[in-house]
């Protein structure tokens, strides 16, 4: 019996309980309708400040420039090469340096991890007496030659159809990896790398 009493009143005190429960819960203003839920921004079109983008295309080579607030935008020309079966092998920045320096231009050419660095890397330009540069560093990414450029360097690259980068593969040591460098649009294009400011 006294487990009967102890159940009866239990109910008897959760039934007193639930009607003031649900007065407090009637009386807590209601939530928004959009609590919780992501309301939109306004999407710009074009690259935003601090981003690189392609400005335009000159033959084979695309023009890169970093979007800026204000101010000239610094550019550079870029191209992919590519093997015969359009497997991406290494590519190409070419950039302007301030006057006074044996070097007019530089450029940054990336090839793959796995690369003979020791064999360095060749550039031959319209079969023209090769030049050999090399490795400066790599990262997770690829193997990287920072190499200058001469005024005679680009005027022979503003003159010709096509440059040939060799490398080696670190793996068959005795061969000869080839990719092509075109030079259509190159003249075009340097005309409007910019030279950096600082």
């Amino acid at each position: 019996m006294p487990r009967i009493l102890t159940g009866l009143s239990l109910i008897a005190a959760l039934a007193l309980v639930s009607p003031a429960h649900a007065q407090d819960t009637s009386q807590t203003p209601a939530a928004p309708a959009d609590q919780g839920l992501a309301m939109g921004e306004t999407v710009q079109d074009g690259p935003q400040v601090g981003q690189p983008y392609i400005r335009e295309v000159s033959g084979d080579w695309s023009l890169e420039c970093l979007k800026l607030e204000e101010g000239e935008e610094p550019c550079q020309l870029f191209q992919t090469m590519t093997d015969g079966e359009g497997n991406q092998v290494s590519n190409m920045r070419i950039f302007k340096l301030p006057a006074g320096g044996q070097a007019v231009a530089g450029a940054l050419v990336a090839v793959p991890l796995e690369t003979l660095l020791t064999a360095q890397l060749t550039i031959t330009v319209d079969g023209a007496q090769p030049k050999r540069y090399p490795f400066s560093v790599c990262d997770r990414q690829g193997c990287y030659a920072r190499i200058g450029l001469t005024a005679e360097d680009i005027a022979s690259y503003k003159r010709g159809a096509a440059a040939t980068v060799t490398l080696v593969p670190f793996v068959a040591p005795d061969e000869r990896v080839e990719v092509k460098l075109s030079l259509s649009g190159f003249t075009a294009g340097f005309d409007k790398v910019t030279v950096p400011t600082e």
